[in-house]
Formats: structure tokens, sequence, C-alpha cells
């Protein structure tokens, strides 16, 4: 298995433009992955809401709490 480092540096002799193709390959490949992952998450929200493990809140409350978790996130 190669580390990190060796992975870039092997990058690094690569030509410009192959370079500039491995980072788009790689950012298309992250963005579908993270599509995946929502998608999943959303399916199993879905699914535990008509469980009824999960109950319907107004939209002020849910914002509040976003807010509340965005703002604890920064204090940290």
């Amino acid at each position: 298995m190669i580390t990190f480092d060796q992975a870039i540096d092997s990058v690094m002799q690569l030509p410009t433009d192959q370079q500039e193709m491995l980072i788009n390959i790689f950012y298309r490949r992250l963005m579908e992955k993270n599509r995946k992952e929502i998608a999943a998450d959303a399916k199993k929200s879905i699914a535990a809401f008509h469980a009824g493990r999960l109950k319907p809140q107004p939209v002020q409350e849910i914002i509040l709490e976003l807010r509340n978790t965005l703002n604890a996130e920064k204090a940290l």
C-alpha cells in the first residue's frame, strides 16, 4: 500500500492536463458518493417517519434547532 505522500508525489509527476483530469474525476466521484449517502440518509429518515419514530415539527422549531447546532459548532 502506498502512503498519502507517495500518492501525491506520483500525481505531481503527471503532466498538468492529466493532473486536472484526475482532480475532476475525484471530484465527480466524491460528489456521487455524497449524493448516495444523502439518499441513504433520506430513505432511513422516511422509513423512521413512517414507523412512527419521527414526528412532524413546526418549521420554526427546525430552524431554531439548526441555528443552535450551527452556533454550537462555531463556538468550538
